[in-house]
């Protein structure tokens, strides 16, 4: 199992500073948590993280239900965490517009108005847990953050509204830089989507850590070479970084 630990000591030239590492823990049990730690600690240049479900609360349940209560029937068979059509996989990589979408999704249901449909796609985004975001901030000042997101131009609107509670435009001050599937034309779980991050940015695969909710998403950057952590269950980010918030 992957985890972290903060180093923190004196540089060659006698500067202090910081070290993210992870570490793996060890199959025998101890009192001293520490104590049976495989020593191969790996110094991380990045960390790219997922936005729903990691740093932003979502429910896609609450979107099914939407859809199925304006007359779609059977939407979770197009649209779910684990998998989707090739509708909402274009609108996520931009291949298709607001408007397109919009009149795609009333070849199903003719009686929806168009805002009925984007408040029905927009019901899975419920709210950024302010612990989050200031995590992010302390996280920044020692190592560079990416986010790598399957969004799109509905839910981006949707989100940044959300981020206004906290006098924010936007989550780019939280990150060296914002990958979003709809602005770059590549998704997860597809390599394109973070060979993009790691060619932009310099970074050696085995120096990222990436830390997502679904499945899917871990293998293929574990298959790049990444290390990862699935957030599952009731772990969280908050959790994971905790020495970062005492």
């Amino acid at each position: 199992m992957l985890s972290y630990l903060l180093e923190k000591g004196p540089n060659l030239f006698g500067v202090a500073e910081t070290k993210l590492l992870l570490f793996e823990k060890g199959d025998k049990s101890n009192d001293s948590y520490l104590s049976h730690m495989q020593i191969n600690h790996i110094e991380l240049d990045a960390i790219i993280f997922d936005l729903g479900g990691v740093i932003l609360n979502i429910d896609y349940q609450l979107t099914i239900n939407a859809f199925e209560k304006l007359g779609f029937k059977n939407f979770n068979a197009q649209y779910s965490k684990m998998q989707q059509s090739g509708l909402f996989d274009n609108l996520e990589k931009g291949l298709i517009t607001e408007k397109e979408f919009v009149s795609e999704i009333k070849k199903e249901i003719e009686s929806a108005s168009s805002d009925d449909i984007i408040n029905a796609w927009n019901a899975l985004i419920l709210d950024f847990p302010p612990i989050r975001l200031e995590l992010l901030q302390k996280l920044k000042k020692e190592v560079k953050l990416f986010l790598l997101s399957n969004t799109n131009e509905i839910h981006l609107q949707a989100f940044n509204n959300i981020l206004k509670e906290f006098g924010q435009d936007s989550l780019v001050p939280h990150f060296d830089k914002l990958y979003l599937s709809h602005e770059i034309n590549a998704r997860k779980p597809d390599a394109e989507a973070f060979e993009i991050i790691l060619k932009e940015n310099d970074l050696s695969v085995d120096r990222v850590l990436f830390i997502d909710d679904s499945p899917q998403h871990i293998e293929a950057a574990q298959k790049l070479g990444m290390h990862t952590i699935h957030i599952d269950g009731d772990k969280t980010i908050e959790d994971l970084f905790a020495a970062f918030l005492t």
